[in-house]
């Protein structure tokens, strides 16, 4: 479907005033090379089960996997689609037959032949409920995946039982790419874990070595010939993948030229790194970060009691301070360079203290303890935030803030960082008040895990027919018009209902250093390393 380009900035003004910075996606490659590229990454919880895309709903497993994992079609930067490892495809009047032709010189790098058989076998175990997956499944339509037919060797048709729009989209991500069927008859159950011999596609490199929280190794595949814009295989024989969680690491072992280029790094950071580096910027299309009220648990029931707690937060100047000015605040739970975003919403709800008092006076909590929390039936207004660990410095940071202007009403946010194992036990049983992620997403259809009554991330618990409705006429509409209608209700609904409060739209930042010519980036913002060279 269209969407908008993603946006490539220069993100910090006073650095670029003070050096020349270019994009180094801009820059052609510059000979050949058979050095090693060595690539920073924050990955903290791979090694918890996250190294199969198909199966985790953690961004960072499907932005290393993509070096292994193609996918049937690409995503340009204007939206359209173009063949990579499908030639051409057919979409029936209804979208609810996809029949695609496939490449016949495409290979796994075990040898396995990629075929209809292939693509079969990965689609049906994405929708296996054996296999638990949770985004990937919703990305192939959940229980609207009717099966994929093999045609012939190199033929195959994905059938839905109602017009499925977003189908394209999702097939060019790498949580729709593909594993050797061998893989998956004989090692299905290990992918979760990955590792040499396990995590095994088609793509330009091939995972061999893995030490879990220190690197990921992958070894360039020279038969590939096959890439998005008909790449061969890269210029760089190895890219090393160092894990490391530590935001000033990540940034330092890139200035110091350890690494080549690092991920994930934060605006208080970047703006001080050295003027030989490249810093390049892409902000995330999906749902920006956003803190998800349970209506379902404790006070958050009360729609007035939501509005007051989105109302008593001084967002504007927390973003601006934290973020350095280079993530904008957000307005809605579609982030701005995401299809079908509802510019209508901005400014439409200020931080307005007078507003949120009166707000909980209505809704009861007219007293206050010796805190100056407020009180209704001697129960003190106070709310449980889990949130996942680790916890980055500046989000840390935003917490403290929220906090505080809470209080000023008060309402006393009491927060409680997790490790993923005790968060499940909260999560799982929505026993908590509220949490908080960022979803990155270029189809819309995203906010159908997020707001129906059977989204897998529908933290808020919400459950309202009407919504319901509007997610699954969107997601069965092939109108661009029609679905950015809708959507644009739905963004008007949460800003009315208070499910989920949005705050900030996170960019990618990469930092990259002067060796590296011919990167590029997907909409993500996530590398892509087809026509890299080093040196």
């Amino acid at each position: 479907m269209p969407a908008h380009p993603a946006r490539r900035v220069l993100p910090f003004a006073a650095l670029a005033a003070a050096t020349a910075l270019v994009l180094t996606a801009c820059a052609g490659p510059s000979g050949e090379s058979d050095s090693e590229l060595v690539w920073s990454i924050e990955g903290a919880n791979l090694s918890a089960g996250h190294m199969d895309p198909q199966v985790s709903q953690l961004d960072v497993s499907g932005m290393v996997q993509r070096a292994v994992l193609d996918s049937l079609v690409f995503q340009e930067e204007d939206g359209s689609f173009t063949p990579w490892l499908a030639k051409e495809w057919e979409v029936s009047d209804d979208s609810t037959e996809y029949t695609f032709t496939l490449r016949d010189d495409v290979t796994f790098t075990d040898g396995e032949a990629f075929d209809a058989a292939a693509v079969k076998a990965n689609f049906d175990r994405i929708v296996d409920p054996e296999t638990a997956s949770a985004q990937a499944a919703s990305m192939l339509g959940a229980d609207f995946y009717a099966g994929t037919e093999v045609i012939d060797d190199h033929t195959v048709k994905v059938t839905f039982t109602q017009p499925y729009a977003p189908f394209l989209q999702a097939a060019s991500t790498p949580q729709l790419g593909f594993y050797s069927p061998a893989v998956l008859a004989e090692s299905a159950d290990q992918l979760k874990a990955g590792g040499p011999g396990i995590t095994v596609g088609t793509g330009p490199f091939e995972l061999t070595e893995y030490t879990p929280d220190q690197e990921i190794v992958y070894t360039r595949n020279d038969d590939y010939a096959w890439g998005p814009h008909d790449e061969k295989a890269p210029k760089v024989e190895t890219l090393r993948v160092e894990i490391q969680p530590e935001a000033s690491v990540r940034a330092g072992v890139v200035e110091s030229g350890e690494a080549d280029l690092a991920s994930n790094i934060p605006p208080n950071l970047a703006k001080d790194l050295g003027d030989s580096l490249t810093v390049d910027s892409v902000e995330y299309p999906g749902l920006p970060y956003s803190l998800y009220l349970n209506e379902k648990y404790g006070v958050f029931a009360d729609e007035k009691v939501r509005q007051a707690f989105a109302r008593g937060i001084d967002i504007d100047p927390a973003v601006k301070e934290i973020f350095f000015g280079q993530f904008p605040r957000a307005w809605s739970v579609l982030g701005s360079t995401t299809p079908g975003y509802d510019a209508a919403l901005e400014g439409t709800w200020e931080f307005d203290q007078d507003a949120a008092n009166a707000l909980l006076d209505e809704a009861g909590w007219t007293e206050r303890n010796a805190d100056g929390i407020r009180t209704k039936g001697g129960q003190p207004l106070s709310v449980r935030w889990i949130a996942w660990t680790p916890v980055p410095d500046d989000r840390a940071a935003l917490a403290n803030a929220i906090q505080s202007d809470l209080k000023e009403i008060g309402f006393d946010v009491v927060r409680e960082v997790l490790e993923p194992g005790a968060y499940n036990e909260q999560y799982g049983p929505k026993t908590f008040d509220l949490t908080d992620w960022g979803f990155s997403g270029v189809d819309p259809d995203f906010l159908r895990s997020h707001l129906h009554t059977d989204g897998f991330q529908n933290a808020s618990q919400v459950s309202d027919p009407a919504v319901d409705a509007l997610l699954e006429q969107a997601v069965a509409s092939s109108d661009q018009d029609e679905r950015n209608t809708l959507y644009t209700q739905l963004q008007e609904w949460n800003a009315e209902h208070t499910a989920i409060v949005p705050l900030y739209s996170p960019s990618a930042i990469t930092a990259v250093g002067e060796r590296v010519k011919g990167l590029d980036y997907d909409l993500y913002g996530r590398p892509l390393f087809y026509d890299v060279s080093v040196g």
